[in-house]
């Protein structure tokens, strides 16, 4: 599964993921492989994210949006 995740400065994370972990609206939902397409709105909280290598990174925001499609996850996020 790709992962980015971005802000209006920056590319904070372009790569390969297991599994990510994003403080939605009404709780903290997990994205896996093959995951249904969604558009989501994100809230304060943090990131959480398994790389291919099995490395956890996190990364606090303050707010953002996730799409999921395909396999492909996008993070619009506010930090």
């Amino acid at each position: 599964m790709k992962l980015e995740i971005l802000t209006p400065e920056k590319s904070l994370f372009k790569g390969e993921i297991k599994s990510i972990s994003v403080p939605g609206k009404s709780g903290v939902f997990m994205v896996l492989r093959n995951h249904a397409p969604m558009i989501s709105t994100l809230i304060k909280g943090e990131i959480s994210f398994l790389t291919k290598t099995d490395q956890k990174e996190n990364i606090a925001i303050t707010g953002g949006v996730i799409e999921v499609k395909s396999n492909n996850v996008v993070v619009l996020a506010d930090v």
